[in-house]
């Protein structure tokens, strides 16, 4: 018997454990699902079986104003209710079964339904927000109160596809070959602290976001509290959760740039601010005094999916592995040089991806649109005060 065999589950720590990968078209021309499976399927050592799955956007260009639902269910009656339930708050264009190929190395999986909604016009106007936040809110509802129903993923004319198997045997599960996407990122676990379990795979999302992460959040439970004084509910038992819904607050409800919610994320350290010129100190300053909780610790890397494209962070230290490559229009993500170069032998300027620098690629639309308003010179859109505080002006 080897030294391995008397050590008990928490004596072994895998510090490279869990695999990431992403494709984008900046053009907006969408790929089949073929390079992003054979990408994450070249990191199988990084995987142990017990999580995989895939995030697409641009899938559903029939349905694009929809809300896309993507529901698992563990028994009929959890069905029954969450579609009673979606009756009654929104309006449902389609609903069907989520195709999936019987593969053996997949077990137990749950009824896998999709659901193309607008949320119910009178039951918006009463509920005083905005169509992302009513939506949200009924998606925690379902999470958190109606037993056996889970929400994959919410996003318009996006998806997630995940479960419990190698992130290869998911792919061939949900047929990710047959759907088409501008983007594509893709993720096999390797647990640490948390259980394997179908709705605990990632991608992790919430509306138009999506998060695979490779890495352990030291500061979780200072981030936990922090979203959840603003009404988010983190119950799926990962980190990886709370990364979605600090992008969706600071982003989405802040205001902030994608570039500067990742920043608060990983801010400038106090040495490093030591350093800086006055005004660029107390800018600093004023963001990690306002959003402190906010502050993600521990080592990561993440990609992150929105409508805009895609953002790739490591944590400050730079203590996990991230590749970018690039060819015409294609980027390309992975944990490893290897898994770009599966899909692009001849791809372009492959690097690492520097710790605590967002790394953001958008659609060649959304950075024309962003370069207009610039040079309009329209405003950004910057936090309320009585929301989070008052920054300086930079």
């Amino acid at each position: 018997m080897s030294m391995r065999d008397n050590l008990r589950e928490g004596d072994v720590r895998i510090p490279s454990g869990c695999a990431i990968s992403g494709i984008m078209d900046r053009s907006g021309g969408r790929h089949d699902g073929s390079d992003i499976l054979k990408s994450i399927a070249l990191m199988h050592d990084r995987s142990n079986g017990l999580g995989g799955g895939f995030a697409a956007y641009g899938i559903y260009p029939e349905y694009q104003d929809l809300y896309a639902f993507h529901i698992m269910y563990e028994s009929k009656t959890a069905r029954s209710e969450t579609e009673a339930y979606l009756d009654k708050y929104f309006m449902a264009e389609k609903q069907e079964r989520i195709p999936t190929e019987k593969v053996s190395a997949i077990k137990d999986s749950p009824e896998i339904w999709r659901y193309f909604v607008a949320p119910h016009p009178i039951r918006l106007t009463t509920s005083e927000t905005d169509e992302a936040e009513y939506t949200m809110q009924h998606v925690f509802h379902i999470n958190a109160n109606i037993k056996g129903a889970f929400v994959a993923s919410s996003g318009k004319n996006m998806g997630a596809f995940k479960g419990v198997g190698y992130p290869e045997d998911i792919g061939e599960f949900y047929r990710i070959q047959d759907y088409k996407a501008w983007a594509w990122t893709a993720h096999g676990r390797f647990p640490t602290n948390t259980p394997g379990w179908w709705g605990g795979a990632h991608p992790f999302t919430l509306l138009d976001w999506s998060v695979v992460h490779n890495g352990e959040i030291s500061s979780y439970d200072t981030n936990r509290r922090y979203v959840e004084q603003f009404g988010y509910k983190c119950e799926l038992q990962t980190d990886t959760e709370v990364i979605t819904y600090l992008f969706d607050l600071l982003a989405r409800r802040h205001g902030f740039s994608q570039e500067l919610a990742a920043h608060i994320m990983t801010a400038s350290s106090w040495d490093d601010i030591d350093r800086m010129s006055p005004e660029d100190a107390a800018f600093e300053t004023a963001l990690r005094a306002t959003y402190s909780n906010a502050l993600v610790n521990g080592p990561f890397s993440v990609i992150v999916g929105s409508q805009e494209g895609l953002l790739a962070l490591n944590d400050r230290l730079k203590l996990r592995a991230l590749m970018v490559g690039e060819k015409d229009s294609m980027v390309y993500f992975a944990s490893e040089q290897a898994a770009i170069e599966v899909v692009c032998p001849d791809v372009k300027n492959v690097r690492s991806i520097d710790g605590g620098v967002p790394f953001v690629v958008q659609l060649d639309e959304v950075a024309a649109r962003k370069a207009t308003e610039a040079a309009e010179n329209i405003p950004q859109l910057m936090p309320q005060p009585h929301e989070v505080g008052v920054l300086p002006a930079r």
